[in-house]
C-alpha cells in the first residue's frame, strides 16, 4: 500500500468515501422515512425505535469482528463482501411486507454495513501512512459522511413523497454496485503481517452486552422498568462487561484488547464517541418525529429544512481536518461539544409553534458540533496504536460510535414513548439529556488530550501523534 503513486492513494481515497455515502445516505433516509413507516406498517413508537437500532446495534456487535477478519482475510475482500451484503439488504428491505420482515432485512443490511466503515478506515490508515496526509485524507473522508447526510433528507423526502418509504432503500443498490467494481479494479488488496484469531466468547459477549442494553432502554416503558424481563436484560449486559475483561484480558488475540484501553487517549477517544454519537442519533430520532407528527410538514418539507444541519456538518468537517492538523485535535473536541449542546439546548425549548429561524439556528449549530467532532476523534482513537491492527483498532472506535448512536435512539425513543404528556414536552427532557451529552464531548475531548494521554502516545509511537503539525 506504501508504494501507491498520489494518484493511486487518491482513487482508493475516493472509492473508500463511496462507502460511507452509502451509510450516511441510508441513517437519514431512515430517518426520514420513519413517519410513512410509522403509517404504512401500523408501527408503534418502540417498533420505530428498532427499525433504526436493529441496524446500529447489529453493526456494533459485528464491526470488532468485521476489522480483524479484514487484517486476517484481505480488506478489499470484506470490503467487497460487504458491500454485497448491504445491497441485497436494502434490496430486501423494500421489499419487506411487515414490520418484523423490515426489521430483520434491516439486520441483514447491517452484517453487510458492519464492513465497510472499519475496513474502510483501515484501508485509509494503511493507504496515508504519513501523520498529516493521514489526518487529511481522514478529514475528506468524515467531509464526505456529512454530504451524505445533507443528500439523505433531501433525497429521502423526494423518494417517501414520490415514490413511497420503500424506495429509499432501493437507492443505495446501484450505489453499492458501483462501489464493487471501483474496490475491484482500484483497491489494492492488503492485510496486517499477522491477523488475529476468530474468537467466539468475545463475539458472544459483545452481542449480549449491546443487545441486552439496547433492548432493556426500549421495551422499559412498555413491561416496566422494574419488571423481571427488563432487569434481567440489565443483569445479562452487566455480566456481559464483567466477562469481557475478564476474558479478553486473558486471550492471546482477543476479539476486544483491552490493552487499547490503557492509553487514556484511545479511552477517552471511545467514551467521546459514544456521548457525542448519543447526541447524533437521539437527535435524527426526534427532529424527524416532531418535523411531521408536531409540525405536519411532508418528508421531502423536514428534509428540506434539515439540510442546514447537514451541510453545516460536511463543511465543519473539512474545517476539523485544518484544525486538527495545524493545532492537534483539543480545540475541535472542546469546540464540537459546545456546539453540540448549544443546538441540542435550543431544542429543548422548541414547541409547536417554534420560528423556522430558531429551529435552522438550532440545526446549524448542531450540525457543527457533528462536523467538527469526527476527525479529532478518529486522529485520537488511532493515535499510539500499531499500524499493522488498524482493523481492530478502528472496529473498536466504529463500534463506540454505533453503540452511542442505538442508545440514543433507544434513551430519547423511550422518554418520548413512556410518558403521557405529549411528544412535546417529553421531548424536552430528551433534549435536555442530548445537551448533557454534548457536554460530556467537551469534557472527555479535554481529557483525552491532555498531557499524560500525549506523553503516553508519544512513547508508544516516539512521535508526538497528537500534534502532527507542531
Amino acid at each position: 500500500m506504501g508504494t501507491l503513486s498520489p494518484r493511486g492513494r487518491t482513487v482508493v481515497l475516493l472509492t473508500c468515501c463511496l462507502s460511507v455515502v452509502v451509510a450516511g445516505l441510508d441513517t437519514t433516509i431512515a430517518n426520514v422515512a420513519l413517519p410513512s413507516i410509522q403509517k404504512g406498517l401500523h408501527a408503534p413508537v418502540s417498533g420505530l425505535q428498532w427499525v433504526v437500532d436493529a441496524y446500529t446495534v447489529v453493526i456494533a456487535c459485528l464491526l470488532m469482528l468485521a476489522g480483524s477478519v479484514a487484517d486476517r482475510f484481505g480488506r478489499r475482500r470484506v470490503f467487497q463482501t460487504g458491500l454485497g451484503l448491504f445491497s441485497l439488504g436494502s434490496l430486501l428491505c423494500g421489499l419487506a411486507p411487515s414490520l418484523g420482515a423490515l426489521v430483520a432485512f434491516r439486520a441483514l443490511q447491517a452484517v453487510g454495513g458492519a464492513m465497510l466503515n472499519p475496513v474502510a478506515m483501515s484501508i485509509i490508515a494503511t493507504t496515508f501512512t504519513d501523520p498529516k496526509e493521514r489526518v487529511r485524507a481522514v478529514g475528506l473522508w468524515g467531509a464526505v459522511a456529512g454530504l451524505g447526510g445533507a443528500c439523505g433528507p433531501v433525497l429521502g423526502g423526494l423518494l417517501v413523497s414520490g415514490l413511497g418509504w420503500r424506495s429509499i432503500f432501493w437507492v443505495n443498490v446501484p450505489i453499492g454496485a458501483l462501489a464493487v467494481y471501483l474496490t475491484q479494479r482500484f483497491v489494492p488488496e492488503s492485510r496486517a503481517a499477522h491477523g488475529r484469531r476468530f474468537d467466539p466468547f468475545g463475539q458472544l459477549l459483545v452481542v449480549a452486552f449491546l443487545g441486552s442494553v439496547t433492548a432493556a432502554v426500549i421495551e422499559g416503558p412498555r413491561h416496566g422498568w422494574g419488571s423481571p424481563f427488563i432487569v434481567a436484560l440489565f443483569a445479562v449486559a452487566a455480566v456481559s462487561v464483567a466477562g469481557l475483561v475478564v476474558v479478553e484480558s486473558r486471550r492471546t488475540e482477543p476479539l476486544v484488547d483491552i490493552r487499547f484501553f490503557r492509553s487514556p487517549a484511545f479511552s477517552g477517544a471511545a467514551v467521546v464517541a459514544v456521548v457525542a454519537l448519543m447526541c447524533v442519533g437521539g437527535f435524527l430520532f426526534l427532529n424527524t418525529l416532531y418535523m411531521q407528527d408536531v409540525r405536519g410538514y411532508s418528508a421531502l418539507h423536514a428534509g428540506l429544512l434539515t439540510i442546514p444541519m447537514a451541510a453545516t456538518g460536511a463543511a465543519c468537517a473539512m474545517i476539523s481536518g485544518r484544525i486538527v492538523a495545524a493545532r492537534g485535535p483539543r480545540p475541535a473536541f472542546v469546540l464540537a461539544g459546545l456546539l453540540l449542546a448549544a443546538g441540542a439546548g435550543l431544542l429543548a425549548g422548541a414547541g409547536g409553534a417554534t420560528g423556522i429561524r430558531y429551529l435552522v439556528l438550532a440545526y446549524v449549530l448542531f450540525g457543527a458540533g457533528f462536523g467538527l467532532v469526527g476527525t479529532p476523534m478518529t486522529t485520537i482513537a488511532l493515535a499510539g496504536l500499531p499500524r499493522d491492527q488498524a482493523g481492530v483498532a478502528g472496529a473498536i472506535a466504529s463500534t463506540c460510535r454505533q453503540t452511542g448512536g442505538a442508545i440514543g435512539v433507544a434513551v430519547c425513543g423511550s422518554i418520548v414513548a413512556g410518558s403521557s404528556a405529549g411528544f412535546v414536552p417529553a421531548s424536552h427532557a430528551a433534549w435536555a439529556v442530548l445537551a448533557g451529552c454534548g457536554g460530556a464531548t467537551a469534557l472527555f475531548g479535554l481529557l483525552s488530550t491532555g498531557r499524560r494521554a500525549r506523553a503516553f502516545a508519544g512513547r508508544q509511537t516516539g512521535t508526538r501523534v497528537m500534534d502532527v503539525a507542531r
